[in-house]
């Protein structure tokens, strides 16, 4: 198995779908080769960009480009409806007489590090044991959790038993069995790509290496000064160990000089890593130290901005100094504007003005109207309406129960619409924002933000007192995030000093 070490912005996948275009051209059949990622967003990000290059059928030519996870299921005998559903955690819970936090645990082996924190901690903990192939006891002893070992044994317990009586499996279960049968099982290959490999864990690895026993040539890719999923189970020091030869890519075509400078600094501070020199890009950017969000005075209206810091909690004043500013953003995947407000304040001003909207459109208009004096009784939901229907106001009026005239402006005529929202879209229009525009501005945990990138990062240095407890434990990890954070830039890293000094990383 050969490494490939892509440091930030130089391009890994673009080197890799290169060396899949250079089999293609030797007349490697695309069915021989895989592209396995950690991730389905990495997976299906290869898909498409090979899609788009290479001119193949996605089901017949690019079958292997997916997922360990999705490798392990497509080679088994379990159907899709073998798989835990929330439902049946519910069911679980009601049988054995504990309630499970959110769903249970979760049916998504890609979900966001956000997404995992949501799931139930002691569905989380087994799953997290068998993935690093420990004992459930000892991974129990090293966590935080509350509750008792003996409910968590017992939950453990009920759970296997739970999915044995019926026929139930999770996703730990597919690569379990993988691992156990999937030498007979796994087809041949030519050429395999493993992406993201810093972030498998114990488990996984047992499946990369059964993969590269059945394939001629292997590569994984990945970064360890990028390895931020410890908590999850990654196991760094295996990717750094893995023998053989190794590759690293030396150009990096994101990070600017003096960016690059900084982000040299928090790398060295890793105790175990591997080596590596890249450069930095040519064009020229920089960055600065500020005392404080200062959002007000920084110029947000141009380029992309990723607002970062290490827990979300923290960003909480910036998303209120934002909408005092009348910025739109998105914060975890969240629009500081739903979609739903947003269409509903442009169709009825479209309305006003005479045009046609949607009958989807024209729901979302009426979902935040009140019913007594906007909307006549029995219209409210327009349930009659078809999506794809075309109506005017007059059409509205005329057969679907409006009362509201075409005088009315929509902070009055939308009177569901929360009073401080109300006051934000008048900030926003002020400044000329589209409400259906893509928000240049996004706020993220560090976490959150891997893989991602925009012109100006605003990195927040603030640890919370957990995070603070395990670099005093374990430096590591935090130099590699903090990494991650000051690597995203593209342009200008704003560096933010912290509220205190006492808790936080020093850059």
């Amino acid at each position: 198995m050969l490494r490939i070490f892509g440091p930030p912005g130089t391009g890994k996948t673009t080197t890799l779908l290169n060396m899949v275009d250079e089999a293609l051209a030797t007349g490697v059949p695309p069915s021989r080769i895989a592209f396995l990622a950690f991730t389905r967003k990495a997976a299906t990000e290869a898909k498409e960009r090979a899609l788009a290059r290479f001119s193949l059928d996605a089901k017949k030519d690019l079958f292997y480009f997916r997922t360990l996870h999705s490798l392990a299921l497509s080679v088994s005998d379990i159907n899709a409806d073998q798989i835990m559903q929330p439902s049946h955690y519910k069911s679980l819970s009601n049988e054995i007489g504990v309630p499970f936090e959110g769903s249970g645990t979760s049916n998504d082996p890609d979900n966001s590090a956000a997404e995992a924190k949501k799931n139930d901690p002691v569905l989380s903990l087994i799953s997290l044991a068998r993935l690093k192939k420990v004992p459930l006891r000892d991974e129990y002893n090293m966590s935080n959790l509350s509750t008792s070992w003996s409910e968590v044994s017992y939950i453990s317990r009920n759970l296997s038993e739970f999915k044995k009586a019926f026929d139930l499996y999770d996703f730990t279960d597919m690569l379990e069995e993988f691992v156990e049968s999937g030498y007979q099982r796994c087809p041949e290959f030519e050429l395999t790509f493993l992406d993201e490999g810093q972030d498998l864990c114990p488990l996984q690895w047992d499946m990369a290496h059964l993969i590269d026993e059945r394939s001629k040539k292997m590569y994984c890719a990945g970064d360890d000064d990028q390895a931020i999923y410890r908590w999850a189970g990654a196991d760094v020091d295996h990717f750094i160990g893995l023998p053989g030869g190794s590759e690293v890519l030396s150009q990096s075509y994101r990070i600017p000089a003096e960016v690059h400078s900084i982000a040299e600094t928090v790398a060295n501070r890793i105790n175990k890593r591997f080596p590596k020199e890249y450069k930095p890009k040519r064009e020229r950017g920089g960055f600065q130290r500020i005392s404080s969000y200062e959002v007000g005075s920084l110029p947000m209206d141009k380029g992309s901005w990723l607002i970062l810091a290490q827990a979300a909690y923290m960003l909480n004043p910036i998303k209120t100094e934002l909408k005092a500013n009348g910025l739109l953003f998105n914060s975890f995947g969240h629009r500081s504007i739903s979609e739903k407000i947003s269409s509903a304040i442009l169709g009825w001003e479209r309305l006003r003005n005479g045009k046609e909207v949607s009958g989807s459109m024209a729901k979302d208009v009426y979902s935040l109207m009140t019913s007594k004096d906007r909307i006549k009784k029995g219209f409210k939901k327009l349930s009659s309406l078809e999506d794809d229907a075309m109506v005017t106001i007059a059409v509205l009026q005329e057969k679907y129960g409006l009362l509201v005239g075409q005088d009315v402006p929509w902070f009055e005529a939308l009177d569901r619409i929360p009073a401080q929202d109300t006051a934000y879209i008048t900030a926003l229009l002020r400044r000329g924002t589209k409400l259906n525009a893509e928000p240049k501005i996004t706020l993220s945990t560090i976490h959150g933000a891997k893989g991602g990138e925009a012109d100006n990062v605003v990195l927040l240095t603030d640890l919370s007192p957990a995070a603070f407890g395990q670099f005093q434990k374990d430096p590591d990890d935090t130099h590699r995030l903090f990494y991650v954070g000051v690597t995203r830039t593209r342009e200008i890293l704003y560096i933010v000093s912290p509220q205190s000094f006492s808790r936080s990383y020093v850059i």
